[in-house]
């Protein structure tokens, strides 16, 4: 795992599982996200892409929040010059997010407000303690949400309704819209995201990689692109060892052992 920043615990990184790394933000009390905290973060995640042993992510906050993503006092300090690279830099961190090469689990563990509910969308999995709860408040201090994501995961029409009211989305509300997929209570929160993580580095990783690019663009080709790049997929995975052992551990109802190849 990635050393820790000497600078900053406001990113913390841990390994509480085999092939399972954990990104708390712990900046109390709302874990917002600095410049130099974006920073980190970008840095923690390349770190993690790199290395083959991790193959499932979780993303959390520390205490009783989970983000409000990018810390307002920069945001007040801002000149219109410097937009562009200001949402450029916000929207680089979510990419990242969205693009790493395993599959990352939102462990949302109380509110997820403005960029912290963008970076929740951003990943791939998001499951959600009872007492959370989703706020994309763009409409009520005069600017405009991030649309893109939350209408591909829950329909243009029900987009419009959180983006437009600006109202709270509850985790009952979350749970019918299919922004999370879980809820569970406060104190089980962390070990259900731990267990699901768990669950998936217990898969091939290279089966579990291709399949993440492939749902990745599902909404933005077509089905015959679709059909070619499954086929495409499924050759490469046809040929690994790591396919064999799929099937051994499969017949056998024991865990496989793969060395991505």
């Amino acid at each position: 795992m990635a050393p820790k920043d000497t600078e900053s615990s406001t990113v913390d990184l841990s390994s509480p599982a085999p092939h399972v790394a954990v990104i708390t933000l712990t900046s109390p009390p709302r874990n917002v996200l600095s410049k130099a905290d974006q920073s980190r973060m970008r840095k923690t995640l390349t770190y993690l892409d790199d290395d083959p042993w991790v193959r499932a992510v979780v993303i959390t906050g520390g205490g009783n929040f989970f983000t409000a993503g990018a810390d307002p006092t920069e945001d007040e300090a801002v000149q219109p010059g410097q937009l562009r690279n200001f949402l450029s830099d916000f929207d680089t961190l979510l990419d990242s997010i969205e693009r790493f090469r395993t599959p990352v689990i939102a462990a949302v563990n109380g509110p997820a407000e403005g960029g912290g509910f963008e970076l929740a969308l951003a990943c791939d999995i998001r499951v959600a303690s009872t007492t959370a709860y989703f706020d994309a408040a763009g409409v009520n201090i005069g600017l405009v949400a991030h649309f893109w994501r939350l209408a591909r995961i829950t329909g243009v029409g029900k987009a419009k309704d959180i983006l437009l009211t600006g109202d709270r989305c509850s985790v009952e509300q979350a749970l019918r819209w299919g922004l999370v997929t879980r809820a569970y209570a406060p104190e089980k929160l962390r070990s259900e995201a731990l267990s699901l993580a768990q669950r998936i580095a217990g898969n091939a990783p290279l089966s579990v990689e291709a399949t993440k690019r492939c749902t990745g663009v599902a909404l933005d080709v077509d089905r015959a692109k679709a059909t070619r790049l499954r086929a495409a997929e499924f050759a490469t995975l046809f040929q690994t060892l790591d396919h064999k052992e799929a099937l051994r551990a499969a017949a056998t109802r024991t865990p496989g052992k793969y060395h991505r190849h």
